[in-house]
């Protein structure tokens, strides 16, 4: 009889829990999503919508050379959670300082580098790259006080609101702590060693979910927190110039033939470095190829010397006959 009773709840707790796992998110149904009800169908659809969702789909505002973004952070409520990212290709010509610069200005609003590389090309300019984290409250402040640092080359922002998603996994974390509490219930009541077994594999289970949830949401929490910016900064000789205004066709084609005379220099430059690097091996293969050809000719003329001494004894054989 026992048994049968804890069966029973069993089922009442594993049925409770899937018809709360199919109630819609919080704000589901302000922005439009489905709301899902204790069916093997619709569970299966809340289960796959939530680990497996569609790519992000930022809402990207673009500049170049420096142009004005639009802030993406205005009339945002508090309860919408924003995922904020922006790309920045940065060139200075004093490069030591723009450095520092940047680390000083990622301190103070509070953020941190997640990641850093720097590279020192032949030419003997160098460059960086940095995965900036700063607060997201001090997304734009970072964004326009790096123009005023460095020269903005390009830029890009995204905006990615994923507050349905996090929301949905709130809620299905809240439900698999429930369940666990009502499991653990179980099965310190149970006395079958069938239904021990049963529940503690249903236990177990429960626990992965919870912590599977739990990771999601804390790296949610930590792409909410903190914006995450992916920084460039390139060492020139010369600035490129800032256009106030669109360039004319005839300014366009002049400005590429000057960048082409440029890159054609600098061309010219690598080449001419590349074999004053290498002018000993390439002596070596330039020795070897004309002892090559001399061998090649000396047996080309043996070949020819042979033939022509044997050419007037066939001609004597043949005014014999």
């Amino acid at each position: 009889m026992k048994r049968r009773n804890i069966a029973i709840l069993l089922t009442l707790v594993l049925t409770l829990s899937l018809s709360a796992c199919g109630g819609a998110a919080p704000g589901n149904s302000a922005s439009g999503g489905t709301a899902y009800y204790g069916t093997a169908d619709s569970v299966a659809a809340a289960e796959e919508d939530a680990y497996y969702w569609d790519a992000e789909m930022p809402m990207e505002t673009a500049s170049k050379n420096g142009d004005t973004v639009n802030s993406t952070r205005a009339n945002v409520p508090e309860s919408v959670k924003m995922i904020y990212r922006a790309n920045l290709e940065l060139e200075t010509t004093e490069y030591e300082k723009a450095q520092s610069d940047i680390v000083t200005l990622t301190n103070q609003l509070g953020g941190y580098f997640e990641e850093q590389s720097s590279n020192n090309y032949s030419s003997g300019y160098r460059s960086a790259s940095y995965t900036v984290r700063v607060p997201a409250a001090q997304f734009d402040t970072f964004l326009h006080q790096i123009g005023e640092l460095c020269r903005v080359r390009y830029q890009t922002q995204s905006a990615e609101n994923v507050s349905e998603r996090y929301y949905d996994m709130e809620s299905r974390l809240e439900t698999a702590k429930i369940k666990l509490d009502r499991l653990q219930e179980l099965l310190s009541r149970a006395e079958v060693m069938e239904d021990i077994i049963t529940l503690e594999s249903a236990i177990s289970d429960t626990e992965y979910q919870i912590e599977s949830l739990s990771g999601e949401l804390r790296h949610y929490d930590a792409l909410i927190d903190y914006s995450t910016i992916y920084v460039t900064l390139q060492e020139v000789y010369k600035v490129s110039e800032q256009d106030s205004a669109p360039l004319t066709f005839g300014q366009r084609i002049g400005r590429a033939f000057r960048d082409g005379l440029r890159d054609f220099g600098d061309f010219l430059e690598d080449a001419a470095e590349m074999l004053a690097y290498s002018w000993l091996t390439l002596l070596v293969i330039a020795a070897a190829a004309v002892l090559i050809v001399k061998l090649i000719l000396r047996k080309k003329g043996k070949l020819f010397a042979r033939k022509k001494k044997n050419a007037p004894a066939e001609t004597t054989e043949e005014k014999q006959e």
